[in-house]
């Protein structure tokens, strides 16, 4: 007879499953959150919603992160991540022209956001608007990330200034801190109103800016 006694769980931690499963399920809602932030925003979500798509237990989150806020800037640093990958991806294809690169991200970043309907716009830009009413610690992190993407797009437009794309006076920082201060806007119409009218006009206007004043 089996005398042993199995102990009990203790409150809000998983059972121990097979290697990798803590991994996994941390990844899973990680992906689950960026994919409902991008769409709905950070305060208006609440944590039971992605819990619930995820199937993790309510107690059970504060065994993969500390807080909402600890989560939250794991979400910022995931699709900060991402979206540098993104970038380069675009901006790093040496077969077309640094113009084109540009151009290419932006008709990417359009097939993206048809492909949910318009529904999903872009997280760092959902939580900047909110801003107000989140945790002061993203700020600086939101901010950071933005800096690295214009630093992307400044390289970039050098390489299209020494290729001739565009002139030489252009002052390639100012330029790219324009752009996505611009596009930031243009996705958020674009999410609005559920077409890409907004990325089309804003994208128009930022090449024929920069090719006008490079002949």
């Amino acid at each position: 007879m089996d005398t042993s006694t199995t102990s009990p769980r203790r409150r809000g931690r998983p059972p121990k499953d097979a290697a990798g499963s803590y991994a996994e399920t941390r990844s899973l809602l990680v992906s689950t959150g960026l994919a409902v932030l991008t769409e709905k925003g950070y305060s208006s979500v609440g944590i039971d919603e992605i819990l619930r798509m995820v199937g993790v237990p309510k107690g059970s989150f504060y065994h993969y992160f500390s807080s909402k806020e600890a989560f939250g800037q794991v979400l910022i640093a995931a699709y900060a991540d991402y979206f540098a990958r993104k970038l380069d991806r675009c901006f790093l294809d040496t077969s077309r022209t640094p113009l084109q690169r540009l151009r290419y991200f932006v008709q990417d970043a359009k097939q993206g956001m048809a492909k949910h309907g318009f529904r999903r716009g872009c997280l760092v830009g959902n939580l900047g608007q909110e801003m107000a009413v989140l945790p002061e610690s993203f700020r600086h992190q939101l901010a950071d990330v933005f800096r690295d993407w214009q630093q992307r797009t400044e390289r970039c437009l050098k390489e299209a200034q020494q290729t001739g794309e565009i002139g030489q006076a252009l002052d390639c920082a100012q330029l790219a801190e324009f752009f996505w201060i611009g596009w930031e806007g243009a996705v958020l119409r674009a999410k609005l109103e559920q077409q890409a009218v907004a990325l089309d006009i804003f994208a128009n206007g930022f090449f024929k800016l920069v090719e006008q004043r490079g002949r």
